[in-house]
C-alpha cells in the first residue's frame, strides 16, 4: 500500500499488516497541532483498517520528539489536546509501539510512556525537562513513569530534567529493548508478538511498592538543589500521588498543576531564558558572514585559566598547542591539563579512551615558535597590561597573517591591547570564566577594529566549545564584571548603612543564590579585588562614597578561605560569621558618623536587583550589550542569578 497522510507532519505506510507511522515536523518533531492531529488521523485509521495489527510510532531525522512547538508558548491550546492523544494511544485495542531514533524529550517522552512497548536506537535518549522551564510534565510523565521504573528513578528524572542515554533507559526499564539495526524492523517484531495478547497499559500497572525512608530520602535530594524553585517540589508531590492515586485522579491533579505552573512568574522568567539563549549571540549585519576555519588552537599561559580553556577546545575536537615560559612551566602545564582529563575520567563524563585520544592532539611546550601554524591563539596569561601587549608583539612575529589573536583579560582595555600589534583588525576578546572547562559562559568582545570576519569566527568557536557566546563591547568589566561591580557596591554600602554581610548572604540565598557576595569574595581571594583598587585609588571621584571595610580586611591579612579568615572566619574549614568583621563594621560606621538601620531581606535584595538593572540599562545606552536578555544570560551563566528569576533585566520589567 502507498503513502498514507494524516496530516502535513504525520505520514503512514504498511508493511506486514503494521502501521508505520512516521512524524516529520522539522527541526525537532516537536508536538505540534499537526503532529496531535495526524497521530489521531492515524489511530482512527487502523481502528477502522482490519489488516493492521498494530502500530509503529517512530520520528524521522535524528530526533523522535524534541519536546513542545515553541511557536505554540503563551497561546491557548487547541484539541486535540496532547494527554487526550496519549491516553487513548495507551486504551488503543491494537498495539502501539514507539522505535525511538533519537531524543525522545518532554511531550516526546511521554509518548513513549503511552505506547504499550518501546524500542530506541543506541543513539536514543530520554528525558522529562520540563521543571528547567518552571513547569511540570502536563501529559501523564509523573503517572505513567513512576508506574513503569518506580519512585527512586522517577523521581530523579523528572525532578531534575536530566536526560538518560538508551543503555540507562534500558537499565531502569523504561525502553524494553535497544534495536541491534533495523529499528522499525524491531519494533514491529514487537508489535507482532504482541498483537492477540493482553496489552501493557502503564497506566494500569501498579508502582512498586517503597518505604517511606527510601521516598525521603529520594525527595531530599531533588528538594535540596530546587533553591525556592516550585517545579522540582511539584514534580515531587505528584510523583509520589502516582504510588497512591488513581490513574485518573493523577493525571487530573498533573494537569491541573501543570496549568497552574505554566501561568506562574516562574515559568515566565524560564520561558524568557529559553528564548533569550535563542538570541544570543545573533548580531545584525554579520549573519551572511562566514567564519573562518579553525583546526588548531593555541593557549599562551595554561595555569588555571589556560588549563581549562585548553580542556574545552580539546573536548571539542581541536588541536591544541600550549605554550609556557620554560620547559619547567610546559611540563607542568601538560600535567594541569592531563589532571582535568583525569578527573572527567573519574566522574565519567569521560572515557579512558577518550582521555587518551585527548592527550594525543595536546602539545605543550615552552616555545613560542609552536604557534606557527596555529589558526587562533588564546592568551591566557597574567592580567597585566605590559605582559599582554608584549605578548602580542612576540606573537605578530609567529603566526601567520590570517590567524586570529584573542585575549582573555578580565579588565584591561583589549583596544589598547589591539594597538600593540600590526593587525588590531585579528584581536578579538573571548573572556572565560573561570573553571573554563566547566562554566559554560563565554563574553566574546568586539573590539574597535575586530574585522566582522574575525568576530563571527570566535562566536562559532565559542559555540561549538559548547559554550554560551554573548557578544559585547569593550568597557572595563565587560558585561558581567560592570553589573558585578554595581552591587557588589551596593552591598558594602548597606553595609555601612546597618546590614552585616552574613545578612545580605542570606538574603541573596534565600532569594536563590547558590552563594552570597560576601561568601563568594572568600572563596575567590580579596587580594585581586584590592589590589585593583589600589591601582584605582588615583581615579577615584573623591567626592563619591567609598567603603574602606574590604581594604581593612586585607590589611589584616584577610584574603579570604586561603587565609582562614575574610568576611568570614573559616576555623576547620567551616564558614562561621566572625565577631571581629563585626566589631570592624561597627567601628567604620562609628568613624563615618553614620547611624545604622536594620534592613529586611526583601530591602536588601531590592536594592541590589535596583544597582544591576540600573547599570544593566547603562550598558544597553552605551551600546555595549546588545540586548537586555544577554545582560540577563551573563549574570545567570556567570554570576548565580537564579533562572527561576529571569536575570535582573527581567525581573526589572526591562526588555531588549
Amino acid at each position: 500500500m502507498g503513502d498514507l497522510h494524516f496530516s502535513d507532519t504525520v505520514s503512514g505506510n504498511i508493511a506486514d499488516r503494521v502501521l508505520v507511522v512516521t512524524i516529520d515536523n522539522p527541526p525537532v518533531n516537536a508536538t505540534s497541532l499537526s503532529v496531535r492531529s495526524g497521530l489521531m488521523a492515524a489511530l482512527d485509521y487502523a481502528a477502522a483498517e482490519d489488516a493492521v495489527r498494530g502500530i509503529v510510532i517512530t520520528g524521522a531525522g535524528k530526533t523522535f520528539i524534541g519536546g513542545a512547538d515553541i511557536k505554540e508558548f503563551g497561546k491557548p491550546p487547541e484539541a486535540p489536546l496532547l494527554p487526550d492523544v496519549y491516553l487513548r494511544i495507551e486504551q488503543f485495542g491494537k498495539p502501539v509501539v514507539a522505535a525511538v531514533n533519537g531524543a525522545a524529550l518532554g511531550g516526546g517522552c511521554e509518548l513513549t510512556l503511552a505506547c504499550h512497548g518501546r524500542v530506541a536506537a543506541s543513539a536514543a535518549s530520554f528525558g522529562l525537562p520540563e521543571v528547567k522551564l518552571g513547569i511540570v510534565p502536563g501529559a501523564g510523565g509523573t503517572q505513567r513513569l513512576p508506574r513503569l521504573v518506580g519512585f527512586v528513578a522517577a523521581v530523579e528524572m523528572i525532578g531534575t530534567g536530566r536526560s538518560l542515554k538508551a543503555s540507562e533507559a534500558l537499565g531502569i526499564g523504561l525502553i524494553d529493548r535497544i534495536a541491534a539495526e533495523a529499528l522499525v524492523a524491531d519494533a514491529s517484531a514487537l508489535v507482532d508478538a504482541m498483537a492477540g495478547g493482553e496489552l501493557r497499559r502503564t497506566g494500569a500497572l501498579v508502582a512498586k511498592t517503597i518505604s517511606d525512608a527510601d521516598i525521603d530520602a529520594a525527595g531530599a535530594k531533588i528538594l535540596a538543589k530546587a533553591r525556592g524553585q516550585a517545579a522540582p517540589v511539584e514534580a515531587l508531590r505528584l510523583v509520589k500521588a502516582a504510588m497512591t492515586l488513581p490513574f485518573a485522579d493523577g493525571l487530573a491533579e498533573e494537569r491541573r498543576t501543570f496549568l497552574r505552573l505554566r501561568d506562574s512568574q516562574e515559568a515566565a522568567a524560564l520561558r524568557h531564558v529559553f528564548f533569550a539563549e535563542r538570541a544570543a549571540g545573533k548580531v545584525e549585519r554579520l549573519e551572511k558572514v562566514t567564519p573562518r576555519d579553525i583546526r588548531c588552537v593555541g593557549v599562551v599561559g595554561t595555569g588555571l585559566m589556560g588549563s581549562g580553556i585548553a580542556v574545552s577546545a580539546l573536548n571539542a575536537g581541536y588541536q591544541v598547542i600550549g605554550v609556557e615560559q620554560s620547559e619547567e612551566g610546559a611540563a607542568k602545564g601538560h600535567e594541569r591539563i592531563a589532571g582535568l582529563l583525569d578527573k572527567a575520567v573519574q566522574t565519567g563524563r569521560l572515557d579512558a579512551a577518550g582521555r587518551e585520544e585527548r592527550l594525543r592532539r595536546l602539545t605543550v611546550v615552552s616555545d613560542l615558535n609552536a604557534l606557527r601554524d596555529a589558526d587562533l591563539v588564546i592568551e591566557a596569561v597574567f592580567d597585566d597590561f605590559d605582559v599582554k601587549t608584549d605578548l602580542f608583539r612576540h606573537l605578530d612575529d609567529v603566526v601567520r597573517t590570517d590567524a586570529i589573536l584573542a585575549t582573555n583579560t578580565s579588565y584591561l582595555d583589549p583596544d589598547a591591547i589591539a594597538t600593540a600589534t600590526c593587525h588590531p583588525e585579528r584581536v578579538v576578546g573571548l573572556h572565560f570564566f573561570s573553571p573554563a572547562n566547566i562554566m559554560r559562559l563565554v563574553e566574546v568582545v568586539n573590539c574597535a577594529r575586530t574585522e566582522s570576519e574575525v568576530l563571527v569566527t570566535a562566536m562559532t568557536f565559542a559555540k561549538r566549545l559548547g559554550k554560551l557566546a554573548i557578544v559585547c563591547g569593550v568597557t572595563e568589566g565587560f558585561i558581567g564584571n560592570r553589573v558585578f561591580s554595581a552591587y557588589r557596591r551596593e552591598a558594602e554600602l548597606m553595609v555601612e548603612d546597618g546590614a552585616l554581610p552574613h545578612e545580605i548572604d542570606q538574603a541573596m540565598e534565600a532569594y536563590g543564590f547558590p552563594m552570597g557576595l560576601f561568601a563568594v569574595y572568600d572563596m575567590a581571594g580579596l587580594e585581586i579585588a584590592w589590589a585593583r583598587r589600589k591601582r584605582q585609588a588615583a581615579k577615584r571621584d573623591p567626592n563619591a562614597r567609598y567603603v574602606d571595610i574590604a581594604d581593612r580586611l586585607c590589611e589584616a591579612g584577610r584574603f579570604g578561605q586561603k587565609s582562614g579568615r575574610g568576611w568570614y572566619a573559616y576555623p576547620d574549614g567551616k564558614r562561621t560569621v566572625d565577631p571581629d568583621v563585626t566589631a570592624l563594621v561597627v567601628t567604620e560606621r562609628t568613624r563615618k558618623g553614620i547611624k545604622p538601620r536594620s534592613l529586611t531581606a526583601d530591602e536588601i535584595m531590592t536594592r541590589l536587583l535596583r544597582a544591576m538593572a540600573d547599570e544593566g540599562q547603562t550598558l544597553l545606552s552605551e551600546g555595549i550589550a546588545i540586548r537586555a536578555s544577554d545582560i540577563d544570560l551573563v549574570m545567570i551563566n556567570g554570576y548565580g542569578f537564579p533562572a527561576h528569576k529571569g536575570g535582573p533585566m527581567f525581573a526589572a520589567g526591562i526588555a531588549a
